[in-house]
This record gives structure tokens, sequence and C-alpha cells, in this order.
């Protein structure tokens, strides 16, 4: 008898004690939508949701050593990618990709925290630019991290499509550009999907709340996720725009800590 197989998503990512953004917001929203996951930590962080207070890198020994445990046995439908805070560190992960020839890579340049804090070494930026993102099927950037990646200040919306083709290395990489930044009481995420060369919007309304700790975390993840699922790329956008606009209307209703809370991620699990 052939047992059911289980859809599979490595994230690799930094850990947040809070449990609100990082390894963990990932491994519950992997699990939300429907897919296995397994993890890989790059760094331990001391966090709540009043912010970062000290961040402790992984030794890159471990870091490679988890990553290659994780493919070797269980292998992965789609790969998910959040904090790398070192040149170094994103060495190790092209080279494990590389190395197991993955194509359903999903990176979210993380660059700062919800809270200010910076989570990226400044020499690791043009790094990963150069050395990761042309490995990845979709980058996931913010408006922040959009411009520190482009080189350019992004005024309003109507550049987004401009912007995004400009990441997206040559009509090579797929980038889901999120909006939350703008002060638009319409938020209109742009989707540059570059096999299909085409763009999408992904709107929605702003939902006035202090609880979006990891929301950028939570959309990668829902998006590797959905990808991994075999869903066509645009479709998997739109399904995890649509599941973290529910993560947060729903987490809207829960007060817990005394700073920016986290989202919803069992918003369909009736309480």
């Amino acid at each position: 008898m052939n047992k059911r197989q289980y859809k599979r998503v490595l994230t690799i990512a930094g850990s947040d004690s809070g449990g609100g953004a990082g390894i963990q917001a990932d491994i519950k929203a992997i699990s939300a939508n429907g897919c296995f996951a397994a993890s890989a930590i790059t760094a331990v962080t001391v966090q709540n949701t009043l912010g970062v207070e000290a961040v402790h890198p992984i030794p890159i020994d471990i870091l490679r050593g988890q990553i290659d445990a994780v493919l070797s046995d269980i292998g992965a439908d789609a790969i998910k990618i959040g904090m790398l805070h070192s040149a170094e560190v994103v060495d190790v992960v092209a080279e494990m990709i590389q190395k197991y020839n993955l194509s359903n890579v999903v990176l979210d340049p993380v660059m700062v925290s919800t809270s200010g804090h910076r989570l990226i070494e400044e020499s690791a930026i043009d790094h990963l630019r150069k050395v990761l993102i042309p490995l990845a099927r979709v980058i996931t950037p913010n408006l922040p991290e959009a411009e520190i990646l482009a080189g350019v200040k992004i005024g309003s919306a109507e550049e987004f499509p401009a912007v995004a083709r400009q990441l997206s290395q040559g009509g090579k990489v797929s980038v889901l550009l999120k909006a939350g930044h703008l002060t638009d009481q319409r938020v209109v995420d742009i989707f540059y999907n570059a096999e299909d060369d085409t763009i999408t919007e992904l709107p929605s309304e702003r939902i006035d709340t202090p609880n979006t700790h990891g929301t950028g975390c939570t959309l990668s993840s829902a998006l590797a996720a959905t990808i991994a699922q075999g869903l066509p790329l645009t479709e998997a956008a739109r399904a995890a725009k649509d599941y973290i606009d529910s993560a947060i209307r729903s987490g809207a209703e829960y007060s817990i800590g005394h700073g920016h809370g986290p989202v919803n991620h069992f918003w369909r699990v009736k309480s």
C-alpha cells in the first residue's frame, strides 16, 4: 500500500523567541497552508513584541549541517529563506541550493525588523544581490528592502511595476513587491511573474492594528507552501496574499504582549 506523501517546505531563517516572526512564524504559516515544515536556524534572537535585544549567529558548520540533514533525508518541494545576517551565511545557503539543485526558492530579503533593528550586515547586502537572488524563483521585498536592493527611492505605488522588473535579474526572478510601508488606505502589492512576463496587482484594504509583527515572514512562507502544493506561480502569489490578509485581519482581534503583536496564523481554525 502506497502511503500519502507530504508536501515539504524547508525554512532557513532566524529564531524569534517571541514566536511572532522568523522560524516560528514560518513553521506556523507553512503548516497552516497544508505542508510539512522543516527548519534550519541561521541565528537566535532575543526578541519579543517590543523589539530585538540581541542576535546570536549560529556557527556556519552547524547551519550547513542542519540544511544537509534535512535535504539529504526529508527533501523539500520548496525552500523559504529569511534572515541571513552575513555574507558567509549567504554563501553557505547558496552552496546548498546548488548542491541539491533546488528550484522552488522563495527569498525574503530580511534587513530590518518591525521594531527597526538591523538584521543583516552591510557587507552582506551586495552579496545577497549577486550570489543568492539569482538562485531564487521568487523574492518578496518590502518597500525599504526594494529601495536598498534597487538603489532607488520609491515614492508611490505607480513605480512598483518598474522597480519589480528592475529587481528581476533581467526577467529571470519573479518579484512580490509589498506595499505595506506606503500610507494608502488601499494596499496594492505587485507580483511580477518573470516566467510569463506579467504584472498582477494584489490589492487589500489596510487594517488598523499594531499586530503586524512577522507579516513578511508569514507571507513568504505561505508563498513557499502554495508553490510546494503545485499552484501556478501567479495563483500561488494570490493565495499567499489572501492568506496573510486574513491572518492580519483575524490577528487584529487579539492582544498579546505590549508592542507589535503577531498575526493569527491559524485563522482558519475556529476557537
